[in-house]
């Protein structure tokens, strides 16, 4: 059949809804194009006219036309070899989009896909097209299906009211002030037209949603949103770390093994609960400094920018201030700590350490009769008031910024244990903290728990443990933990738990 047909057929077998979705994930804010790191406003309202007008005119018709010329690129386009282009990250974005939409079109080279996913050096569990959505995208597009017309319209009459994010816009006046969303597909339009604005001013990005949330905040929930949804409910949502989908995030799993019972327990219960996590798993055993540094390098390829959070257990003997390797040196855990989070394809996603081993010698004893021979160390053991915000101060818009972020944001450091003291290990079994924190996780999948509710819990279940040191004092003690956190939003576990056979067996 003639590709043009094709092509045609394809077009007329989208709805409007489908194809408004369609323009939203293909213009992806992150993506690697001029929209990216530029100042040029010219180039964003480039990329927003085929929404405004679609808004404006009711009529699909310059939507079509950005497919049809990306489908045009798509067919043209020779993969190169080696050098990662602009293009290669609008084909995945392109595919994964129509993959997640059920629209394939059927004249898409798969091979080309392929081509490029080897240029990206991605392994068979990366090349599941839910890796290449952007997760941000995926929950943006939850809270526009929870609104209805008339609430994204109550939104866009909001934000025609606040100069300050309007000013010296021309695609705004396109639109203008009253707007009809009724007719099928306009609502979308309108609402990723205002997402797309708000990220092209710098007012919202993947972590910062404050902006849109104050919107959505103004509609009449009677009127703004569908049933069994509440203004509150909408808001929630976008105040946790968009993790949507497979996978869960990238998880790095280092361990030295070399003096320490159980550590191969340890790998193998954390390898369980990150495949559990729907997490694409990679381990080093034994790591040295010269370790730690290529994989620092292997993080900064641009596959990496595809996964949604960073999780990383690192289980080793220590002191007070460092982490022993498996060669014997020794390296500052801040250092550590301090050169992974700054790491740019994991820039504005939530990034986790699991830091276990020892901070010291301490010990908080326990001594008495009834504690003698009472320990799991060597027994392992199988289980707004309106008034008072009128009072504060008012923080306008001109005094925020979202363009400039520390590095430690959005990271959260667990520890096994506190300051100075000793991280408890059964004989066989390793580590006692990453056994219960293992067991916490896998039975909270699918509850709807944060990550720090669980490491609460955590705390109060591995305090109540009597642990029992190794030498021949056999001291009974209890071991504390603790968390630093430095999070803009709450990180929840998936709500589905994956087997193994499943993420193996993945859609491509």
């Amino acid at each position: 059949m003639d590709e043009v047909i094709q092509v045609t057929q394809w077009f007329s077998s989208i709805t409007p809804r489908k194809k408004a979705k369609l323009f939203f994930f293909t213009t992806h804010a992150d993506a690697p194009t001029p929209m990216v790191g530029s100042n040029d406003v010219d180039t964003h309202e480039e990329t927003q006219l085929p929404l405004a007008t679609t808004v404006a005119l009711h009529n699909f018709k310059n939507i079509d036309e950005f497919l049809k010329k990306k489908v045009d690129t798509f067919s043209c386009y020779n993969v190169i070899e080696n050098e990662i282009t602009k293009t290669d990250y609008e084909y995945l974005r392109f595919y994964s989009a129509c993959k997640y939409l059920d629209v394939v079109p059927p004249f898409l080279d798969l091979e080309k896909k392929s081509a490029i996913q080897n240029k990206f050096e991605m392994t068979d569990e990366e090349r599941d097209y839910r890796l290449l959505l952007d997760s941000a995208d995926l929950v943006l597009e939850k809270v526009c299906d929870s609104l209805k017309p008339a609430g994204v319209s109550q939104m866009w009459t909001a934000l025609r009211k606040d100069r300050n994010l309007i000013r010296g816009v021309k695609t705004i006046e396109i639109i203008g002030f009253f707007v009809d969303p009724n007719p099928t597909g306009i609502k979308e339009c309108l609402f990723f037209f205002i997402v797309r604005h708000l990220q092209m001013i710098k007012k919202i990005n993947r972590v910062n949603t404050n902006r849109l949330e104050r919107l959505i905040a103004q509609c009449d929930e009677s009127s703004a949103c569908e049933e069994g949804k509440t203004i509150d409910f909408i808001i929630d949502s976008l105040r946790f770390y968009p993790t949507e989908l497979y996978p869960f995030g990238f998880c790095l799993i280092m361990c030295v093994i070399e003096g320490r019972d159980g550590a191969m327990q340890e790998i193998e219960k954390t390898m369980e609960i990150s495949r559990h996590l729907g997490m694409i798993t990679h381990t080093e055993k034994n790591p040295t400094k010269e370790t730690i540094e290529l994989v620092k390098k292997e993080l900064m390829k641009p596959k990496y920018q595809f996964y949604s959070s960073f999780t990383c257990w690192f289980m080793s003997h220590g002191d007070s201030n460092s982490i022993v390797l498996a060669d014997g040196e020794t390296i500052e855990r801040e250092w550590f700590l301090t050169s992974f989070p700054d790491i740019s394809t994991f820039q504005l996603k939530p990034k986790v350490f699991f830091m276990v081993s020892c901070r010291g010698a301490n010990k908080f004893s326990l001594k008495g009769d009834e504690f003698e021979g009472q320990s799991a160390t060597c027994d392992y053991y199988d289980i707004g008031s309106a008034l008072i915000r009128n009072r504060m101060l008012d923080i306008t818009d001109s005094v925020r910024d979202i363009s400039y972020v520390q590095p430690m944001m959005d990271t959260l450091v667990a520890y096994s244990t506190i300051l100075d003291h000793l991280s408890g290990r059964a004989d066989t079994h390793g580590s006692i903290y990453v056994d219960r924190a293992c067991v916490l996780m896998s039975e909270n999948i699918s509850r709807g728990r944060s990550l720090t509710e669980i490491l609460e819990h955590l705390s109060q279940d591995l305090h109540e443990i009597l642990q029992e040191t190794m030498d021949e004092d056999r001291i009974v003690y209890k071991q504390a933990c603790h968390y630093d956190s430095f999070f803009r939003k709450t990180l929840k576990l998936p709500y589905t738990q994956y087997p193994k056979e499943d993420v193996q067996s993945a859609p491509q």
